[in-house]
Formats: C-alpha cells, structure tokens, sequence
C-alpha cells in the first residue's frame, strides 16, 4: 500500500480489503457446495471466523408449506447445543420476521434472545443476536443470527456487511430452491415414463399369465380327481395363479403411485398424516400420527422411500393384521429420522415370515436402499411393530 496516502485512505483502503477478502471467502464457500445445508454449515463457520463471533444460526421457510425451521448452526452455546428441542418452534426474532418488521440495513437488528433468556444457565455470556433477514425478492427465505458477547467490536461497517453476506446467501438459497424444484420436476416426467411401461409390458404381461393359469386350473378341474399327479399340478397351477393376481395387484398399484407425485408439495410429516386420512383401513380402525421433532423438510429421496414405507406398512396392516388400533411415530432429530409403525393386531413369528407377506421383503429392501435399518418385532397375538431408522447427512 503507497505509504504517501493520508491515514484515513489507507484505513479506508485496508477496510475494503477486508470487505472484498471476506466476501470473497464466503462467494467461494457457496459455489463450492452443492447441498444446501452443508453449504449454509460452512458459510456460518465462516463469518464466525471473519467477523469474530461466538455462534450462529440459520432459519429458513419451507417453500412449500411456509413453516420455518432450523437448518444449520455453529458452535451455539450448550444450553441450545445440548437441548435441542430448545432450537425448535417459534421465538422472538422470527415472529419479528414472519411480520415484516425485521427489515433492511438501516436498522441493525440487535435483539434480545428470546431462547437464551429462557436458559438459566449454558449461555456462553451470550443474550443478544443480529438478526439479518433473507429474502429473494418479496418471497421470504430465512434469518440469519450471529452472536457475540461484545458487540462493541462490531463497526457499522461490520453491520452492513453482515447484511450484504445476508444477500449473498438469499441468491444461494433461492437457487437451491429453483434446482430442487427442477429436478423434482423432471422426477414426475420420469415416473410418467415408468408408469407407462409398466402398464404396457409388465402388467399386460401379467395379466395374460394369469389368464393362462385360469385356463390351466379349470382344465385340470374336470380332469381325473383321482389321479395325485394331476391334484399336485393344479395345487402348483393355483399358487402360480395367486402370484400372478398379486403382483399384478402390486403393479397397478405401483402405476398410481408413480403417476402421483408421492409428496405433492407437502412435508414429510404432512404427508403422511394426509396418507392415513386416506387409508383403506376402514372406520373400524383407529388410525393415529405422531410428529416428534420439528418439522422440516428432508432430502427428496429419504421423504419418499418412507413415505412408500408407510404406504406398503398400511397396506400389509390391512391385508394380513386383523388390528384395531395403528400408530404411525415420525421422529426427526439433527442426527437421523426414524418412523415407527405399530398395530395390535394378530402378529407372528418372525422367524417364520407368513405365505404371501411380499411386503414386508420390500420394506427391508427400501430401508437398505435408503441406508438405514428396519427392526421388526411382533410375536402371534399381541400385534406387530415395524421401525425403520435412516441417518442424516452430517450438517
């Protein structure tokens, strides 16, 4: 830097420095990460790094469904870290924000922490946070706190670039969305596709095998009772002929499945909730769904792998179970996502898995291709509970 400039243009010159440095950093965090949560993990990191701060955290809006929830933290104090429930549902900044009154640079949002100020202890000397709103356009995103027990090391210049990084992750985020919302777009284009294969070759294919077993069963019928060859092949014909019926059943279903997009725009949790409203389980069938956690939306393939999960668990219950009660239990936590079926009806025994329980192979073969694991335990007599854990990518 030319030493003839008068002090305040070097200052203001290693002050732009700075500001291009540091944006810089973030601007090369964001175009390297592809997943969202882990690109707003290392951002956060980041600006606690560049700016000296204690912590941060990141809310955002659910594009479909308008609910907020925490998507990413760092180094948050251990009366939050510890408890994480304490992080879930609504407080003070973000009612301020869902209202439209956490607005613009001019006003440096410093506030008092609603979530730390119900903390006894395990605050880290922690109880104010900026709060930078997020927003693409008019359309709400999310808020950005970071937190420090001296702001006084905070300039004006610090305030607003805070803001400006602000800006730069609201690009980030509505970007994620639009590509989330391509690609889930361009999944329904291909089930589409799959659907209409599988009504042309497999299921047309299906139902001309069966008609031949018709044929087959009815010839045998009228042919001579007496001979045990014979009765073993139409025993043979008939178990044929019941395979044929359910895996065409299995078939059409999977062709109305997959020309419905499984979700439609919905949470998880939403969904299955509305799957349950619309079971076939029938009114003799009390029927219930359990949210532990807060709600929030999961990568794409583990939401529908176990949104199937349910709809095949539901459907086994209500061809095999004989239940009167069924309770479905969605539990999300930071670290992994679990969903819990349970029903009191007939049961069995494990160890010796029924004729024609198909099901219960693909629920064991969807778990395995989510990466997770599925526990079964059910004995003859006192009902069935299925529990599938998945982990989540590390945030």
């Amino acid at each position: 830097m030319p030493e003839h400039l008068p002090m305040n243009e070097q200052q203001q010159l290693q002050q732009h420095h700075r500001e291009l440095s540091i944006l810089n950093h973030i601007a090369q965090a964001l175009n390297r990460e592809v997943d969202l949560d882990r690109a707003l993990q290392v951002v956060l990191g980041l600006v606690a790094e560049l700016f000296g701060l204690r912590t941060g955290w990141v809310f955002l809006v659910h594009p479909e469904t308008g609910n907020t929830y925490l998507a990413a933290t760092h180094n948050l104090p251990p009366g939050l870290a510890h408890e994480p429930e304490r992080m879930a549902g609504g407080c003070y900044c973000l009612d301020t924000y869902l209202a439209g009154d956490l607005e613009g640079a001019a006003n440096v949002n410093i506030i008092t922490c609603s979530r730390l100020k119900k903390l006894m202890a395990g605050t880290d000397g922690l109880r104010f946070h900026a709060s930078i709103p997020l927003y693409a356009q008019e359309t709400r995103l999310g808020v950005l706190n970071v937190a420090s027990t001296d702001w006084r090391k905070l300039s004006a210049d610090d305030l607003r670039l805070l803001y400006t990084v602000g800006d730069m992750l609201s690009i980030a985020i509505a970007r994620a969305h639009l590509f989330a919302r391509s690609t889930q777009l361009g999944a329904v284009e291909e089930r589409n596709r799959l659907a209409r294969e599988i009504h042309d070759t497999l299921a047309q294919g299906l139902s001309a095998i069966a008609l031949q077993l018709e044929t087959a069963d009815a010839l045998l019928e009228r042919a001579d009772r007496q001979d045990a060859a014979l009765q073993q092949v139409q025993r043979c014909v008939q178990k044929a002929l019941q395979m044929a019926r359910h895996n065409l059943e299995e078939a059409r279903r999977s062709v109305l499945d997959l020309r419905a997009a499984p979700l439609q725009g919905r949470t998880l949790a939403q969904a299955i909730a509305h799957l349950i409203q619309e079971s076939a389980l029938g009114p003799e069938v009390d029927c219930d769904f359990v949210l532990v956690g807060d709600d929030r939306p999961l990568p794409v393939h583990l939401e529908v792998g176990l949104y199937r999960m349910a709809q095949e668990a539901l459907n086994n219950i209500q061809r095999h179970a004989g239940a009167c009660h069924v309770r479905l239990t969605l539990t999300l936590t930071p670290a992994s996502v679990s969903l819990a079926i349970e029903d009191n009806g007939q049961g069995f025994d494990p160890a010796e898995i029924p004729e024609g329980r198909f099901g219960l192979v693909g629920l064991n073969e969807r778990a395995r291709l989510l990466g997770g694991e599925l526990r079964l335990e059910s004995s003859p007599g006192e009902g069935t509970a299925i529990t599938v854990c998945v982990p989540l990518p590390a945030r």
